[in-house]
């Protein structure tokens, strides 16, 4: 597996030295070191919700430590790289590789990372921190698959978020959090089922097609996060909100309304 993040370390300073010509060894953390990104999620996480690994990072050492060059990899062995200059406050460009490996050895090399780093305990660390010359074997890759399981709900929220769904103007142009939110059967693949409302529309206005839009899910939860823990509630879903921060199964009480401030 040494052999693999070595490619991936080899593309990212590449492109850095195609990209970013005038970025010198000194002004980045550790000479330009790449980091394994894995703090946030965890390699487990990204790999089977986000189909890529944790991201490997170069940063510029200074005051702010913003990035300097960014690559996500994902699990087919396609890259894309980031590059920043400005000291990390602007985004150069954007270049897409990949690794002459298939999706075995990219599987085997997620294993490597989740025993050797998560499982150590050795978060957002330069890769040559990791021991990675040991390629993991059957057993060890069958436990990292049947962890799977562990994410399906999270993988099932992400599904959720990428579909459509019916929102009254009231929220997304008026700036009030959504008050009540119900499920309908699905119309095709690309509905979601949701339509979301601020709680005080009536027949008249929800009937008005020029009083909602079509938009993504992850829009709406975007703006108001209160409605993510019940993404992935059933069809027949009706919540109305109690509170800033909770909703409540919708037993025609009024609905808690409040603006974004």
């Amino acid at each position: 597996m040494h052999g693999v993040l070595n490619d991936i370390q080899i593309k990212i300073l590449n492109a850095m030295k195609e990209i970013l010509p005038e970025v010198s060894s000194d002004s980045l953390e550790e000479g330009g070191k790449v980091y394994y990104m894995n703090g946030k999620n965890g390699t487990e996480y990204d790999w089977f919700v986000n189909d890529h690994l944790p991201t490997f990072m170069v940063f510029y050492n200074d005051e702010k430590n913003l990035g300097a060059a960014k690559a996500t990899v994902y699990t087919d062995g396609g890259m894309i790289i980031y590059l920043y200059d400005e000291i990390g406050e602007h985004l150069a460009k954007e270049v897409q590789a990949s690794l002459d490996v298939d999706e075995a050895d990219m599987l085997k090399l997620a294993v490597c990372l989740r025993c050797n780093a998560d499982d150590k305990r050795k978060w957002d660390a330069a890769i040559d921190r990791i021991e990675s010359d040991v390629v993991p074997d059957e057993a060890t890759v069958a436990e990292f698959i049947d962890h799977r399981k562990y994410y399906e709900p999270s993988i099932r929220r992400k599904e959720i978020m990428g579909k459509l769904c019916v929102v009254s103007k009231k929220v997304t142009r008026e700036g009030w959090k959504v008050g009540f939110m119900l499920r309908e059967e699905l119309q095709d693949d690309e509905d979601s089922g949701w339509q979301f409302f601020a709680g005080d529309e009536d027949d008249e206005y929800i009937n008005n097609v020029e009083n909602v839009e079509l938009c993504k899910v992850y829009s709406i939860a975007g703006i108001d996060p209160a409605v993510i823990n019940h993404i992935d509630s059933p069809v027949g879903t009706r919540l109305i909100r109690k509170s800033s921060g909770e909703f409540e199964e919708d037993k025609n009480q009024p609905a808690f309304m409040e603006k974004w401030k």
